[in-house]
């Protein structure tokens, strides 16, 4: 465990068509964090640096690219509709496989990636739960046949061995704080809950679903 002055990095992979709440979720959070936090940071890292259009249009500047990426405390992984073209993308695959980090993670739909990287493979994982727009079915049940060797599970967050995987949308809120907490431990995570006014959303997230596998917190 951390001390709270200590420095801890996170790298955000994102890609052309990451949802903006993803990022809010992820470098949002870790801006607010440096409140409580002083030395926390993060770094947005895409295949190549520079722009890089989300989904809805909005474009954010990659700070490193995949070759030039520094070293990091965890490693998460983005979701959004660009997920397609990046589970079959091999410099994407590559990068996760052989990450800057002993930590890989994702939100919503990043653990799709994760899946075709096949750092799913014999771990419970979770994703977004419900389908939404054109899609014929959940990613959580899509997991099925992409990563045929994971076990799927509706949840918050659920931490399998050296992998964390976080629930759909706003849920990326939930899966960074569980990543501070065990950064840092639970109390400076629950502060930052507080700090960002979302401690009673994630007390209740917890209950209801997560974190560990699937199940409600330890008491």
């Amino acid at each position: 465990m951390k001390d709270r002055n200590a420095p801890a990095l996170f790298g955000i992979v994102v890609y052309g068509g990451v949802e903006p709440i993803d990022i809010g979720g992820t470098v949002g959070v870790i801006s607010m964090a440096r409140r409580v936090l002083p030395a926390i940071e993060s770094v947005t890292i895409a295949e190549m640096s520079g722009p890089v259009e989300l989904a809805g249009g909005l474009t954010i500047l990659a700070q490193a690219g995949f070759a030039d990426a520094p070293v990091c405390d965890v490693v998460m992984v983005c979701g959004g509709p660009g997920w397609r073209r990046e589970a079959a993308n091999p410099a994407m695959l590559n990068f996760l496989r052989h990450p800057p980090s002993a930590q890989v993670t994702s939100v919503c739909t990043g653990a799709m990636i994760l899946g075709a990287a096949g750092l799913l493979d014999g771990r419970i994982a979770t994703t977004r739960r419900s389908a939404v727009g054109s899609e014929a079915q959940s990613p959580l049940a899509e997991l099925a046949s992409l990563a045929p060797a994971a076990r799927g599970q509706a949840a918050a967050v659920v931490e399998d061995g050296a992998v964390v995987t976080g629930g759909g949308v706003s849920l990326a809120i939930d899966a960074t704080l569980y990543l501070i907490g065990n950064i840092y431990g639970d109390a400076a995570r629950d502060e930052v809950a507080r700090v960002i006014e979302y401690d009673r959303a994630y007390e209740a997230n917890r209950a209801g679903g997560g974190p560990g596998r699937g199940g409600p917190p330890p008491a």
